[in-house]
């Protein structure tokens, strides 16, 4: 099951739909190429939804279905997968800070699996080769020849073998991109407390698709509080009920001193600095473990509808 011989199926489809998905495909000098999702073109929410899908490996359904915050229309987006470890840790999580020069950008997709050194690898063993690589990067700059040739070095292919998919957070297709990470969040927070990932089967995840900001900060804050306080995590698991009571309470976001704002107020009075942050903060609102052996559902945490009024409509 290679990740990202999965996500260059999702790549081709889209490219082939590229005009209808309002994305556009670009050569970059040197080699590989980069699909603006965002940048000097709208992108849309199927543009979204494929960037999800490329980030997930494939291995997750994402949709987008109706929804409301107090009472206020705002679309949901759903992710359902049965190999959450693999689409969500081994490809999905934005694990790669990816910098060259006056380049930055986080990085996302099966391609950190072809690079696989990140410590995250060592507890989930999904590392893999690749004859060619595909990655997602959140920016609102155009990568170039120097970024793709690192990228392309990190994951041991050469710079042809390389497809980069681009969208700035303050976009459609950037926004529905980031908030499918309602599960990665989950398994994210469970994997840095220890829990042995093995035990889960599935999982699936929704949270509110918040209106599109009119910059990128204020985006980061209205995504990021998507998933903080809007965000329901289902995992269906094995073993014993005694563990999930004794770690359960840890995994949402209300476990965080940092929680209870919006995530803009949370990030200035770091003042800006996003690894200030409290880490166990960025984690889902609530989270549910299903026993598939006893029967039992453990339910912990819960969404915070009024943060949630006060980011997205004050």
């Amino acid at each position: 099951m290679n990740l990202n011989e999965r996500s260059l199926k999702v790549v081709e489809e889209l490219l082939a739909r590229a005009e209808e998905r309002k994305v556009a495909l670009h050569p970059i000098e040197g080699g590989g190429r980069f699909i603006d999702c965002g940048l000097d073109v709208p992108g849309g929410l199927q543009a979204g939804l494929d960037l999800a899908r490329v980030c997930l490996a494939n291995l997750a359904e994402v949709t987008i279905v109706p929804g409301d915050v107090a009472g206020r229309a705002c679309p949901v987006v759903q992710v359902v997968t049965d190999h959450p470890v693999r689409a969500c840790l081994a490809s999905q999580y934005a694990g790669w800070a990816i910098s060259e020069e006056k380049f930055f950008a986080m990085g996302s997709g099966p391609m950190r699996a072809a690079k696989g050194d990140e410590p995250i690898f060592a507890k989930i063993n999904a590392g893999e080769s690749a004859k060619a690589v595909v990655g997602v990067l959140e920016t609102r700059k155009k990568p170039t020849p120097a970024v793709v040739a690192k990228i392309a070095a990190a994951c041991r292919v050469a710079p042809t073998d390389l497809t980069l998919l681009v969208a700035p957070t303050a976009s459609i297709a950037g926004g529905v991109q980031i908030v499918a990470r309602s599960v990665e969040t989950a398994l994210h927070k469970l994997a840095e407390l220890g829990f042995d990932m093995s035990r889960i089967e599935s999982a699936c995840g929704s949270a509110p698709l918040p209106p599109v900001a009119a910059n990128d900060l204020a985006a980061i804050g209205r995504t990021n509080d998507a998933i903080l306080y809007g965000a329901r995590v289902v995992l269906y698991v094995r073993g014993d009920d005694a563990s999930l009571e004794a770690i359960g309470a840890k995994v949402p976001s209300s476990a965080s001193h940092d929680h209870g704002e919006p995530f803009a107020v949370i990030f200035a009075k770091y003042h800006n600095d996003f690894y200030a942050v409290d880490p166990h903060l960025f984690s889902p609102a609530e989270v549910v473990f299903q026993n598939l052996e006893t029967g039992r559902v453990h339910v912990f945490g819960q969404v915070a509808t009024d943060v949630m009024v006060r980011s997205f409509f004050s």
